[in-house]
């Protein structure tokens, strides 16, 4: 057999396969998507509340008069009490939870710096834990350790990533600006048209708002959509409804 004869034998280089470091095409491996992932769905969230909210308001109203001037205003103060009681109640929370991670980092912190051997047992442990191996475990904790101990013990004992921890201001605005995103939809849908047409525009305005919010709201979660949305409209025009009963009631009363 000639030398060129093996030469042409030899194999070619296998095509790189996509993923060959264990990523998968069009999957996201970067860090802070589920940060992300949790503002977007908390932003979708609040804008949903915020359509229901203000259209049970406004609705309510509607049927106790025909006034715009008074559904602009009942509309309004809707829109800013509730963007504004969102802000505040997601800014209350976050803060809180933030100062919870703050505080066990910092105990973990301590202990990291007391008792390095225990801490290293113990992250070897909650590694065999996960289904790997003692040996395995134990070098894994060890590389773990030498490169960011506290890093490594806040990701596996306590599930926090401490260089993503939760902004209170980045919640409290998402949730006011998706509130009121949200809110002007039914309100604007109840003062713009007609008299004769406030109604209906509304109702049909709130249930195609109520169904995009269901679908976004399955695919950040991944659930499936049909059941989703049936629930947010199913939901929302409840809650029309009883309004609207209530506001024709006090309005038929002259309370």
């Amino acid at each position: 057999m000639s030398d060129d004869r093996a030469g042409n034998d030899e194999e070619p280089d296998a095509p790189e396969k996509p993923g060959h470091r264990g990523e998968h095409p069009g999957e996201p491996h970067h860090t802070g998507l589920g940060t992300r992932l949790n503002w977007l769905r908390a932003a979708v969230l609040g804008a949903n509340d915020g359509v229901v909210s203000t259209a049970g308001i406004v609705v309510g109203v509607a049927g106790a008069t025909d006034s715009r001037s008074a559904l602009l205003t009942a509309g309004l103060a809707g829109l800013l009490a509730g963007s504004l009681s969102m802000a505040a109640g997601e800014y209350v929370s976050v803060s809180t939870q933030r100062d919870s991670e703050r505080a066990a980092l910092a105990v973990e912190r301590e202990e990291l710096a007391t008792t390095p051997q225990a801490e290293l047992a113990e992250l070897t442990g909650l590694l065999e834990e996960r289904g790997i191996t003692h040996d395995l475990a134990q070098e894994v904790a060890e590389q773990l350790t030498a490169r960011d101990a506290l890093g490594a013990h806040a990701r596996v004992e306590l599930g926090i990533n401490p260089d993503e921890l939760a902004n209170p201001w980045h919640a409290a605005w998402a949730s006011f600006v998706s509130f009121t995103v949200g809110a002007l939809l039914p309100l604007l849908a109840i003062v713009l048209p007609p008299q004769g047409w406030r109604l209906a525009v509304t109702v049909v305005s709130v249930v195609v708002a109520l169904v995009a919010c269901g679908r976004i709201s399955a695919d950040l979660g991944g659930a499936p959509a049909r059941p989703a949305v049936l629930r947010n409209v199913a939901g929302g025009v409840i809650a029309m409804a009883v309004t609207y009963a209530v506001g024709t009631l006090l309005g038929a009363t002259g309370v």
